[in-house]
């Protein structure tokens, strides 16, 4: 029997606590941090950034006019890059691809056994990846029909030449580009999240490809619009929670790594000074290497407290899934509900007494 998104809470906390503390083990933990990362469930806040350091106009000037680019040694960095900068795309989606399924074979099993379960579900993985490519291309060419044909619209009538003449269409145009645009990246993570929670399974079970789970797939959304809408919408508000509690969490962690290292480095540095050493190729890349150590130390903190929202969220999809999937149903013991019991009749009222005389 299908079960709400609400009630499919309590099964997948369950479940949860169940393969990881029962029994409990660093090694399990470590293979699911590393599938959970590769597979795109690790929980982050706030990304990385990568932008680089403000200067001023006058700095800039100076750099250009007195180091120009050497364009014969740039020239073939670039086109490596052109080269290289793909292929890795291409891998870490093939990557992603094929731990998705390692995932849902480790919360299926309760146990993750990364080296048989990457040597299976080969092919549904291979037709995941494909999936994945023309998803993320489809994303890219409505994103760049929907910014670019009314900019070469307005460009075209000279609002652009003349912006003050044309400012209330701008702004009118602006905010009915921006309201599609949104749209159309809210619909594109839908089919992402859908397609990973729902289609998934069906490819990996039946072996059929991401268009035909699809197809099935719309039909029970068909069906059931209010079930399928509030997982999105529950799913969402737990991502949030989970986010936050992470984040917290990882925060923590670092402070507390940066007690030991961060002594540990103080005292290198005075060490160094007291024996005369200086900032040279050897201190620099000592640096660099201890630094990388540190990073490597919290990023592994941070993967093993991210463990639990890993597990977590599919098992959340499949218990939810479960209920209308007759083939992930018999994998996975779904909650029963309760039997109804009529409330007990009332006891009778005793009989009011005999008036005396």
């Amino acid at each position: 029997m299908p079960i709400s998104a609400v009630d499919s809470i309590t099964p997948a906390f369950e479940h949860t606590k169940q393969q990881l503390f029962r029994p409990f083990g660093f090694s399990q933990w470590t293979r699911l941090a590393l599938v959970g990362l590769f597979a795109g469930e690790m929980s982050s806040g706030g990304g990385c950034n990568f932008s680089y350091p403000t200067h001023g106009t006058t700095t800039h000037r100076n750099l250009i006019a007195v180091a120009p680019p050497n364009w014969e040694l740039l020239a073939p960095l670039l086109v490596i890059a052109i080269i290289t900068v793909p292929v890795i795309w291409l891998l870490l989606i093939y990557v992603n691809s094929r731990m998705r399924f390692v995932l849902f074979d480790s919360v299926i099993a309760k146990k993750c056994e990364l080296g048989r379960m990457w040597r299976q579900r080969r092919e549904p993985a291979f037709q995941y990846f494909v999936w994945q490519i023309l998803l993320i291309l489809a994303t890219i060419a409505g994103t760049a029909v929907l910014l670019g044909v009314p900019a070469l619209a307005a460009f075209l009538l000279g609002w652009f030449t003349a912006p003050k003449q044309h400012l209330v269409p701008l702004i009118l145009t602006g905010i009915l580009v921006f309201f599609v645009f949104m749209l159309w990246i809210v619909v594109s993570l839908i089919v992402q999240v859908f397609t990973k929670d729902f289609v998934v399974p069906q490819m990996a079970l039946e072996n059929i490809s991401a268009i035909e789970g699809w197809r099935r797939l719309w039909v029970m959304m068909g069906s059931e619009k209010g079930s399928y809408a509030g997982y999105g919408g529950m799913k969402f508000i737990l991502t949030i929670g989970a986010g936050i509690m992470i984040g917290i969490l990882a925060i923590i962690a670092i402070v507390i790594l940066l007690i030991p290292f961060g002594g540990l480095g103080f005292l290198g540095v005075l060490a160094g000074k007291a024996a005369g050493l200086t900032w040279n190729v050897f201190t620099i890349t000592a640096a660099i290497v201890a630094g990388s150590m540190f990073l490597l130390i919290v990023f592994y903190a941070v993967s093993l407290i991210s463990v639990p929202v890993i597990v977590f969220f599919p098992a959340y999809a499949i218990y939810f899934f479960a209920g209308r999937y007759p083939q992930l149903a018999r994998l996975v013991p779904l909650p029963q509900p309760l039997p109804y019991s009529p409330p007990a009749a009332p006891p009778p009222i005793p009989p009011a007494p005999e008036p005396i005389g």
